[in-house]
């Protein structure tokens, strides 16, 4: 997030907290994908964005080894 950037809760996608179900809080937001995304609290915002960042390597790291083996297959 560039630190002029300032979220707001009217901006976010949800109204209720993905993990908890309790409503959004100003505190707790976090960009995903280009959009607010909010939570309940700091803490499951935290957890969001380490949960992200694991899939998003997870992922990364099986299109590097889809990618060696087509290579590999090429010859």
């Amino acid at each position: 997030m560039v630190a002029s950037e300032i979220l707001k809760v009217e901006d976010a996608v949800n109204t209720t907290c993905p993990w908890s179900g309790q409503p959004i809080s100003g505190d707790a937001l976090t960009l995903y994908r280009e959009r607010v995304v909010g939570f309940c609290n700091p803490g499951c915002r935290d957890k969001f964005e380490i949960a992200v960042r694991h899939f998003d390597t997870a992922l990364q790291a099986e299109l590097h080894i889809g990618s060696q083996a087509r290579q590999a297959d090429r010859g």
